[in-house]
């Protein structure tokens, strides 16, 4: 073999160790705002743990960083402009929940939106009570990173001192309000924190979004609201200065040092940060969160508080009308009904659009692993009926997928030998079609069940392809897709589940049964007699 043949052959193995999953479902589909902050959130919580205190650590720092830009913009500010002060602070302030935004940090006062997770229960209370509590210290971590070189680099001594001054009086004012005042404050500063990050799911472009959270930081920040982070760095700021600046820097400003004997540990702890903490986690996740949610779900449940969602067909006794294409085509003589949709068949259309994967999927797969010979992986898939199984290592890595043709192919090929030295590991399938736990079973369907080329046959441009005409539900009938029927469901790698048709159809069952439709159900009649 030449050498540009084993560099070419060595590149294909390379290349085939490196395949990626194919993507089932088309993610640039369009989700609502809601959406988009239900998925954030559930990605904060289920975030790996080394990932997710890395980020809050950056988002802590971020937030400190702009606290030191606020206090240079509003150091030796004329007394007479106020308000405008304020406002420059304030916009100078956005710079940091702008840096947590577009890099992608985990911020507490936003990261308390997964409580939208937890209402739909795709995380468990631990889960996101553990979450809140590693981005609350990874936030402190970077507000005491950020601290201890501001404190290094004497940055307090900057304007004649008068920076420092500035920051001792911030600092000082923060503790002196009373607990239903900091929870007051609290509540209503996260409330705009979290209405400004709810606006930027509604864009994608890093200016927009950046542009979408100036006005509410900068109105929290001039209004004097109160952000738990930001505190985490500013008083005790105040703190360091009073204790560790040195009397001379006292002297010079011509202030004694006793007039900032208040700012300690336990009055910053008990006078603010707990107060300001509850209300932040008020604002953002009650108010914010699962108000939404409330929103959201408001017709959801009442429509599953009505007797049925059983779609009832249409009666001979209800008014009907001729479709467009039947009043055209007048040879056509049979009449179909124009479908009206009734409060319930819009709950569950409602309904079924909110499922996710998670919900559908089998969490306890029977799977194989890479040394099951051929014969025991059709004894074990005839004995459970069914069609395919996962390939999975120790740590449950997914590795490959085997269905029932990839075993009788095997089989086949070798005139149905009774003892083939073959493995799972030498029929599996590498390249899979896979879903993640949080796609929608709309998508997933879709997928599964239609294939939109022969459905729809026209190109990118619009330009019809087919050889002649076709009325939708002629292509409908032949447009079925020719793709699994089973899929692994993975996240960060590991197997969490499957997903098959037969899960579909069991739910669209239940769904669609007449149990309430003003007839007794005859399991019902049973019970009765």
């Amino acid at each position: 073999m030449s050498r540009v043949d084993a560099q070419e052959a060595q590149t294909q193995q390379l290349t085939a160790r490196q395949i990626s999953h194919l993507a089932v479902v088309d993610n640039s589909a369009v989700m609502s705002p809601f959406e988009k902050a239900a998925e954030y959130g559930y990605a904060k919580v289920t975030k790996h743990f080394g990932q997710s205190f890395g980020l809050s650590v950056f988002a802590g720092a971020f937030i400190a960083l702009a606290f030191v830009f606020y206090l240079t913009v509003t150091t030796g500010s004329a007394p007479g402009s106020w308000g405008l002060v304020r406002f420059s602070g304030g916009i100078a302030f956005s710079l940091g929940l702008i840096l947590v935004v577009v890099l992608g940090g985990e911020l507490f006062t936003s990261t308390v939106l997964s409580a939208i997770a937890w209402a739909q229960k795709r995380v468990t209370t631990k889960q996101l009570l553990g979450c809140w509590m590693r981005v609350y210290l990874g936030n402190l971590c970077g507000a005491m990173l950020i601290l201890i070189l501001v404190m290094m680099s004497k940055m307090y001594a900057m304007d004649g001192n008068e920076w420092g001054l500035n920051a001792l009086h911030v600092s000082q004012h923060k503790i002196h309000h009373d607990w239903s005042q900091a929870f007051a404050l609290g509540t209503l500063c996260n409330l705009l924190v979290c209405l400004g990050v709810w606006m930027t799911f509604s864009c994608k472009d890093a200016l927009a979004k950046s542009l979408l959270l100036i006005l509410p930081v900068a109105m929290f920040v001039s209004s004097g609201f109160e952000h738990s982070i930001a505190n985490l760095f500013m008083v005790p700021l105040g703190i360091a200065i009073q204790n560790f600046a040195g009397s001379e820097y006292f002297i010079a400003l011509g202030v004694m040092p006793q007039a900032f004997a208040d700012l300690t540990i336990s009055n910053f702890v008990l006078h603010n940060l707990i107060p300001v903490t509850l209300g932040n986690i008020l604002g953002g996740a009650v108010f914010v969160g699962l108000g939404y949610f409330w929103i959201d779900n408001s017709n959801t449940k009442t429509a599953a508080e009505m007797p049925s969602l059983y779609i009832n067909p249409i009666t001979q006794n209800q008014p009907q009308s001729l479709s467009i294409s039947e009043s055209i085509d007048q040879s056509n003589m049979t009449s179909q009904i124009q479908y009206q949709p009734s409060q319930k068949d819009l709950a569950m259309k409602n309904k079924i659009q909110k499922l996710i994967v998670s919900e559908l999927m089998d969490t306890k797969p029977t799977t194989l692993s890479v040394d099951t010979n051929i014969y025991q992986a059709l004894t074990l898939l005839a004995a459970k009926n069914l069609r395919s199984a996962p390939v999975v290592d120790q740590d449950n890595q997914l590795l490959g997928f085997v269905s029932e043709q990839d075993l009788m192919r095997s089989l086949w090929s070798e005139e149905f030998a009774a003892k083939l030295p073959i493995s799972v590991k030498d029929i599996m399938q590498t390249k899979m079609l896979t879903v993640a736990p949080t796609e929608k079973i709309v998508q997933l369907l879709e997928f599964m069940v239609v294939d939109k080329k022969k459905l729809f046959p026209v190109t990118d441009t619009g330009m019809y392809i087919s050889g002649g005409y076709q009325s939708y539900e002629e292509r409908l009938r032949d447009a079925s897709a020719a793709v699994p029927s089973a899929y692994p469901v993975v996240e960060n790698g590991r197997l969490c589940g499957v997903i098959r048709r037969e899960a579909l159809m069991q739910m669209f069952s239940k769904l669609y049964s007449p149990k309430h439709d003003g007839i007794t159900h005859p399991a019902e009649q049973q019970s009765v007699a």
